[in-house]
């Protein structure tokens, strides 16, 4: 069986209006986007580690820590609207023709997942192959729908049913299904279907792979950076 060629794209465009300059800004002492950068390379996953950005200052720092950087993504791509799929698409095209090869495989890898590391990448990329699934998420355990409420008729009612008729208000959580939520960390999708579908979920033939609450946390927000910054230093036990 002849090895797949697989690449991971690292979406980090110039502006962040949640918090500015965010994905180059310090992190317990290095930059964010350094985080991923690391993971992917450490994870031996990967045939090209890419980040796509429309920021010459993104690009020099995220040479400077081993990716590849090689083009500038379209200021079309890089606006607040602009939706992942198609900045995914760009890069792999972009890099399947200046090197006249074919990928195979594409890991979608958010750098606002500093915690998601080289060994939750090659878990999930190893249950990705072994399960043929057209595209890998990676999530973490959420909140059950079936304590959730609708208003009806100015009364609050289940916003979903079980299917067995139980009354999930008479239930402990773990007498409840085990739902999950993305956490934003990890996609693997095949090429052909990333083009095919113009999705990196492709929600016929979907995995998953489970991670800690700790190791999904995200950064949106302010607050967010700092204590993930907190939690890293009290790791590396600086404080």
């Amino acid at each position: 069986m002849t090895k797949p060629y697989v690449v991971a794209v690292i979406p980090a465009r110039g502006g962040s209006k949640g918090v500015p300059g965010k994905n180059i800004r310090e992190l317990a002492g290095k930059p964010l986007i350094a985080y991923t950068i690391d993971a992917a390379i450490k994870s031996q996953v990967f045939d090209e580690v890419i980040v796509s950005t429309d920021s010459e200052e993104i690009a020099r720092i995220s040479k400077k820590f081993g990716a590849v950087v090689p083009f500038l993504r379209p200021a079309y791509l890089a606006t607040d609207t602009a939706h992942t799929p198609p900045v995914i698409e760009h890069a792999v095209k972009s890099i399947e023709e200046q090197k006249d090869i074919k990928v195979d495989v594409v890991a979608t890898l958010q750098c606002t997942s500093p915690l998601r590391n080289d060994e939750h990448i090659r878990e999930s990329f190893n249950k990705f192959i072994i399960g043929n699934y057209d595209s890998l998420t990676s999530v973490k355990k959420a909140f059950p729908p079936y304590w959730m409420l609708i208003e009806k008729d100015g009364k609050g009612k289940p916003f979903i049913e079980l299917d067995d008729g139980r009354d999930p208000y008479n239930l402990e959580r773990q007498q409840l299904p085990s739902v999950y939520q993305l956490n934003g960390a990890i996609w693997f999708t095949k090429r052909d279907k990333l083009k095919e579908k113009n999705n990196i979920t492709i929600k016929e033939n979907n995995g998953f792979y489970e991670m800690d609450e700790f190791s999904s946390m995200d950064i949106d927000t302010e607050y967010d950076f700092v204590a993930l910054e907190l939690y890293i230093k009290m790791q590396q036990k600086q404080i």
